[in-house]
């Protein structure tokens, strides 16, 4: 069983930059890919990013891609989700994920979707004032 924790997240102004983290304990990561989502009130979550533990392959969402990008500390077990030029869009509550069932060839269409992730973070608010 894999537990994870964020952290990071707060109040910026827009035009700012955030770095989220992701600790992740309790178990091996080595099939599992890490995600991060968002969530706002009365909205399904939304993907950002996604990196293949195994590999440090990544994939990022359209909509956030140029200015979020995740990467990863495999010594510490830590994922990131660095974020730049936030916009009070952004405002959110920011979740990690781990989906420890994807094998390698399947990873990437898998990392989208939040119904592939088995573990969850209990998330971390980010808000972006304008």
């Amino acid at each position: 069983q894999v537990q994870l924790a964020e952290s990071g997240g707060g109040l910026v102004q827009a035009g700012a930059s955030l770095k989220l983290s992701c600790t992740a304990s309790g178990g091996t990561l080595s099939r599992a890919t890490l995600g991060w989502f968002r969530q706002v009130p009365g909205k399904e979550r939304e993907f950002l990013a996604a990196l293949k533990w195994s590999t440090g392959s990544t994939r990022s969402a359209d909509s956030v891609s140029g200015r979020f990008s995740i990467s990863r500390d495999t010594g510490k077990k830590i994922i990131y989700l660095e974020m730049n030029s936030l916009k009070p869009e952004d405002t959110a509550v920011y979740y990690c994920a781990a989906d420890v069932r994807a094998i390698l060839s399947a990873w990437y269409e898998r990392s989208p979707r939040r119904t592939s992730y088995d573990y969850w973070g209990q998330g971390t608010q980010v808000t972006v004032s304008a």
